[in-house]
């Protein structure tokens, strides 16, 4: 087996899409029906974000599936390696079930602070977020790059966890803040 087959991670870039624009479909079309039939703005983020994490459970089951079968069958009988690949943890499905678990989460809910923002001040809010996020990613890897040698020796799978959880909290909290003064369209 070449190993440069199981490293494409060509569905992880279309699911991140694809769940990415789900994140903000289900806040940005949603939110003005959901506050129609009398939810709160509060009942509303947490049902969101219950639904992000149903969603993201079945994702991750279905994948599990799909891995086994992929594994099973020989890689489709042709070779092809679609869900048995490294990012996903290279077949072994207790380490895909929280990748793409984690993952989807984190997508949605990212997707739906974004367009809460859309939401709350228009076209301009997703790009303040935008440019806050990539401030920030720019100011961490000015700090953390030289230090990327000593990190990478003592870097432990838990954290990407830890950002993951990080990163729902602050998206599902920036949702809620963004849609508490909103006005409904």
């Amino acid at each position: 087996m070449d190993p440069g087959i199981s490293s494409n991670p060509g569905i992880v870039y279309a699911l991140l899409g694809f769940f990415g624009y789900l994140g903000v479909a289900s806040v940005g079309t949603t939110f003005p029906f959901a506050l129609a039939l009398g939810a709160t703005r509060r009942a509303f983020v947490a049902g969101t974000l219950i639904w992000n994490a149903m969603t993201a459970a079945y994702v991750a089951l279905i994948l599990a599936v799909l891995t086994a079968v992929e594994t099973a069958t020989n890689h489709w009988f042709a070779g092809f390696y679609i869900f048995d690949i490294y990012v996903l943890g290279g077949g072994d499905i207790l380490r895909l079930l929280p990748i793409v678990f984690f993952g989807v989460l984190a997508t949605l809910t990212i997707g739906g602070v974004f367009a809460a923002a859309w939401v709350r001040f228009g076209s301009l809010g997703p790009q303040l977020i935008a440019g806050g996020v990539v401030l920030a990613l720019a100011v961490a890897a000015i700090v953390l790059v030289p230090q990327a040698a000593a990190i990478a020796a003592v870097f432990q799978l838990w954290w990407l966890t830890a950002a993951a959880v990080g990163a729902v909290g602050l998206s599902a909290a920036g949702t809620w803040l963004l849609l508490r003064p909103a006005t409904v369209r």
